[in-house]
């Protein structure tokens, strides 16, 4: 049950789908790295990987392409263990 907690967004084909709308970015480079990241692990995201991609998809093209060329390193509110894997994730991708 644990288990299917955790994987509860990737149940829902509406959030996932949302997911990949949203991932859809401006910036052409971005828009590549989250597409091929979504399309690689999509699946077996769980929530808390699903709540740190959110949160970086609130951000400006500029500071996420920051981010994940690691110019810069998060902060304030995206300061969280969770954000960091991911983006470390995403920096491998």
């Amino acid at each position: 049950m644990a288990e299917l907690e955790k994987r509860a967004h990737q149940a829902d084909p509406t959030n996932r789908a949302r997911l990949r709308w949203r991932a859809r970015r401006g910036l052409l480079e971005n828009d590549i790295i989250l597409t091929r990241f979504l399309d690689a692990h999509e699946t077996g995201l769980t929530d808390e990987e699903v709540d740190a991609f959110t949160r970086l998809l609130d951000l400006s093209d500029n500071a996420l392409m920051d981010l994940v060329l690691a110019r810069k390193e998060p902060e304030g509110e995206i300061d969280l263990p969770h954000v960091h894997a991911l983006l470390a994730r995403l920096r491998q991708a």
